[in-house]
This record gives structure tokens, sequence and C-alpha cells, in this order.
């Protein structure tokens, strides 16, 4: 391994994790059991929501939620193009339609003329996506729902921490979820979040993550536990495990720190960066704070000889790791071929899906490390100007 090269992402782990997880293997407590449940109570205090259900992954947090929200075959549920596409798989898992629609520019968020225009009597939720950590215009999203009569279940898969007018995130609507995959701003390696002030909702999820059984099954191995359980539904098998919690519990402590670097860093690439003439920068609002999950930026590439696949290759060469997201939805096969979806009726993410990059962002990144990757981004940028 080249010691001398900056990877995209480095997830932020201290000793204290490492001698969780040996407790963890000690006590012999491996699957969910009492750190799930510590982690549980410990990320639902910091949110300020009333119920969090730690699950296996935020797919199967959304999952979950479509589920006890009932959604049914023929159902339609709304999601933006710019989102990974597990975003729009749970809704096919019904049998049911995800409308897959455009996204603001400014932003790359879900478009709120979109989501207006793609409301029928079939639609039942719309999931706006926090793209890159930066919340979606979630007001006028629930008064577009309220109107309706449909659901929001928000994907956070990138928003913690973030906040939209003083409200954390995870805190804003019926129901949230979160993601603590490996490359996440609090990461478990695997993992998920169900946050909602909903009891049934919580009730639900809580009993078909782990078979539908219908109470605490994970205490039937314990000195106070009862062999005795019912399966009350054909449940899944989406239960978190105390492994996973052995690293949230202790990356929950440090997350607000985890982002007060993140947002040095992206200040840092923002001040550098802001004038240059062969790119533009993410717009963020100002009545929200972004968790900065991503720093994107977009290519003028009619100022440039090369596209953005060569300028990422260049950049390896020279020992900067550099990412992209993501391809639009309705760009891959599936959708393409089975809701008969084309690019012009996505203008906005069509036409900027070509010209992202994400830069390295991540806690652990020294400040010679960001200036490393502004020089060599702008020195590229220059050398292949037209």
């Amino acid at each position: 391994m080249n010691k001398d090269f900056l990877f995209f992402h480095k997830p932020f782990i201290s000793e204290e994790e490492v001698n969780e997880i040996v407790d963890t293997v000690r006590s012999g407590w491996l699957s969910m059991g009492p750190k799930t449940i510590r982690f549980e109570e410990a990320f639902n205090s910091y949110i300020g929501c009333k119920k969090s259900i730690a699950v296996s992954s935020w797919t199967a947090a959304g999952h979950l939620t479509l589920e006890a929200y009932g959604i049914r075959p023929g159902d339609e549920v709304i999601v933006p193009t710019m989102t990974f596409p597990a975003t729009a798989e749970i809704v096919c898992y019904f049998a049911a339609k995800p409308v897959i629609v455009d996204v603001d520019e400014d932003t790359l968020n879900i478009s709120l003329k979109e989501i207006e225009r793609a409301i029928t009597p079939k639609t039942k939720a719309i999931i706006p996506v926090h793209y890159g950590g930066q919340p979606c215009d979630m007001d006028e999203i629930h008064d577009i729902a309220n109107k309706h009569n449909i659901k929001v279940i928000e994907d956070a898969a990138h928003s913690l921490p973030a906040t939209y007018k003083g409200k954390k995130v995870g805190t804003i609507s019926d129901v949230t979820c979160f993601s603590f995959y490996a490359t996440k701003t609090l990461s478990t390696g695997e993992g998920g979040m169900i946050c909602t002030n909903d009891e049934e909702i919580a009730e639900r999820c809580s009993i078909m993550r782990l078979h539908g059984i219908n109470r605490d099954a994970w205490k039937r191995y314990t000195e106070s536990g009862s062999w005795y359980y019912e399966v009350v539904a054909p449940g899944y098998k989406y239960n978190f495990t105390d492994l996973q919690a052995s690293l949230g519990l202790p990356q929950l402590k440090k997350v607000d720190l985890m982002w007060q670097s993140r947002r040095d860093i992206a200040a840092r690439y923002t001040q550098a960066l802001k004038d240059n003439e062969f790119l533009t920068l993410h717009t963020v609002k100002g009545d929200r704070e972004s968790s900065w999950h991503l720093f994107p930026i977009r290519l003028k590439l009619e100022r440039l000889k090369i596209n953005r696949a060569q300028l990422i290759d260049e950049m390896r060469k020279l020992n900067i790791g550099a990412g992209v997201h993501f391809m639009p939805v309705h760009q891959h096969v599936y959708y393409t071929q089975t809701y008969k979806l084309d690019d012009k009726d996505y203008p906005v993410a069509s036409s900027v899906f070509p010209k992202l990059v994400s830069l390295p962002i991540y806690p652990g990144m020294k400040e010679e490390h960001v200036d490393r990757v502004i020089n060599v981004l702008v020195d590229l940028l220059t050398k292949y100007k037209k």
C-alpha cells in the first residue's frame, strides 16, 4: 500500500472503540444485546426524538418504515434521482413504484416543483434525501405532504449531525432514517437507525427488525429472560449487534467534534476554491447547517481539455483519492428500462452529474492534507485548461 496516498475516506477510530470492542468480545454477547440498547438510548438522547431503533443498515431502516406505513403493491413513493439507489429500491420491495424526480440545481436536493408535479392519487410517501449532508426544504415539503395527506420519511444517511432552522435532523419529520455505513459521519461499519416520535411506528419497526417477534427476544438467553416468545408477523433479520454498538457508543460521544473537523475542512476548501474559474461550489443555504458528509465540486468542463474521469485519474496518480456522488438513479439500467426513464426528463441531474467530483473530507485530515488536495486540484485544472 502506498503510504503517501490520501484516501477519499478514512474512519476516525481511536483506542476507545478498540477497547469497547474487546470488552464486547470478552463479554460473550456479540449480537443484539445490552450495548445495542445503550446505543439506542444514547442516540435518542443526542437527537432528541422519542424513539430510536437500531437496525442493520439504512436500507433496513427505510424498508421497515415503509412496511410500518403499510405500503402496498401499486402505491407510489416519490424519491429524488440524486441518491444512492437504495432510496428507490426499498420501494420496489413492495411491488410499489418509486416515482423518481429531478433535483434543485443549487443544492441537488429534491425539487419542490417536481414533487408537486409527481403527486397522484396513488402517492403514499415522499423520501427527501439530504444530499451531501445539507437538509432539504423541509417546511415546504411538509406543507405539500400535509396538503395531500402523504407521509414524509427523511433519508438522513448523509446528515448526522445537521440542523434545519435550529432543529436537529431526526426531530423534524415523523420518521428519519440514518446510516452508519463505513464512510458516514458516525460509522459502525454497517448499520442504521430509525428515529421517530410515532409510538406505533416505533413498535412495528422494533417487532419487524427481528423476525416479527413480539417481545425482547434478545433477552431470552439472559439470567432474567424467558425462553417463550411469539411471532406476530413475518418479519426480517434486520437487527443491530453489540459489536456494532461497540463502535457506535464512543463514536457518538465525539460526533460533534468530528462534525467540527468536517466543517473546518469544508471552510478551508471553500476559501481556496470559491473563485476558481474552472469549477463551482455547492450552495449551502443560510438557515441550515450541513453535516459536510461530502464536499462536492462541479467542473466547468467547457473550460477544460479533460473530463471528470480523466481528472480523477490524474488526481489518483498524484496520490489523491476522489469520489463521485451519485450516478442518478434514473440512469441505472434497471430503473431506465423498468420505468422507461429518459435524461430529458431530468435536466438538472443529467446536466450536473458529469461535472461532479467529491473531494476527501473526514476527521483526521490535517491542514497539510487539505492543502495538498487543493494544490493538486488547482494545478491540474490550470494544466488542462483550454
